[in-house]
């Protein structure tokens, strides 16, 4: 299963998961021109020199969508690049419906019959838990991640997932739901689930201030703002505790903090920011 892959690659490679976003800067900074093709490069390289040292990948999908047919056969170069080198991938697409609309989602994503499928995927909850079903059962049949957007750091979120019903955020329920499809899925050889949650690195105290432990749910936790938006190890203890970090829970993810350094750089900026999120105080 995902949970228990994942463990085993975070244990082996670190908790860093470098986000493949292909910014236009960011092209333009490796020398590549904004269009499918350089997107293309841009991620194969950057899964060439990640390859044997961190444990995942982030292809965030729009960066990609957004040239068309070829920007979307290049993101199936890049998963499948990274499945030969062995990176387990998280594809960021926060995909979120209803019904068979859902279930086509989760077969363009997670059934291994799709060149767009991948090892997790990032959902939104926000048509109600219960819409993600599809996605659910397809991963838990071949052995693919879900990850459930809980608890986001950009402001506009507070309005949805700070909001309370009969005495619980949402965010404190998606927490609740997933870890009863972990409950539900998890046999006695796993340690971690295959559905977790996605929870900002840089919300401070906002979970314990709405009353809940993001750990809670029983599977990875996805925390992207790792590096360029500010967080650190203190900043990832301070909203996951010492357990979820110790116990391989945490999947921290950076990715301007490790693009920035340049196809010829950044895999020592991966390496070195690895270290700075394993580092004894």
């Amino acid at each position: 299963m995902f949970g228990t892959r994942l463990a085993a690659a975070m244990e082996q490679h670190g908790p860093l998961c470098v986000g493949i976003d292909p910014h236009e800067h960011l092209l333009a900074s490796w020398g590549l021109p904004a269009s499918a093709a350089g997107v293309r490069e841009f991620a194969l390289r950057t899964v060439g020199q990640l390859k044997g040292s961190v444990a995942a990948v982030k292809p965030q999908s729009a960066f990609f969508e957004q040239y068309g047919s070829a920007g979307v056969a290049a993101l199936e170069e890049t998963l499948a690049a990274a499945k030969d080198a062995g990176l387990l991938t998280v594809l960021d697409i926060k995909r979120g419906d209803i019904g068979s609309t859902m279930g086509a989602y989760a077969r363009a994503y997670l059934d291994p019959a799709s060149a767009l499928a991948a090892d997790s995927i990032t959902v939104s909850p926000y048509l109600g838990f219960g819409a993600l079903e599809p996605a659910f059962e397809l991963a838990a049949v071949h052995g693919k991640g879900v990850f459930v957007l809980a608890l986001t750091s950009n402001p506009e979120g507070a309005e949805v997932q700070h909001a309370v019903r009969d005495g619980e955020s949402v965010a404190a329920a998606i927490v609740s739901r997933v870890r009863q499809r972990n409950a539900q899925a998890l046999n006695s050889a796993e340690v971690l689930g295959s559905f977790g949650l996605v929870v900002g690195a840089t919300i401070g105290t906002a979970a314990a201030d709405l009353g809940f432990d993001p750990s809670d749910c029983g599977g990875p936790i996805l925390a992207p703002g790792v590096g360029a938006q500010g967080a650190g190890l203190a900043e990832l203890r301070a909203v996951f505790g010492d357990r979820a970090l110790e116990s391989g829970q945490v999947l921290a993810t950076a990715s301007r903090a490790v693009l920035g350094a340049g196809p010829d750089g950044l895999a020592d900026a991966a390496a070195a920011l690895n270290r700075d999120l394993t580092a004894a105080d």
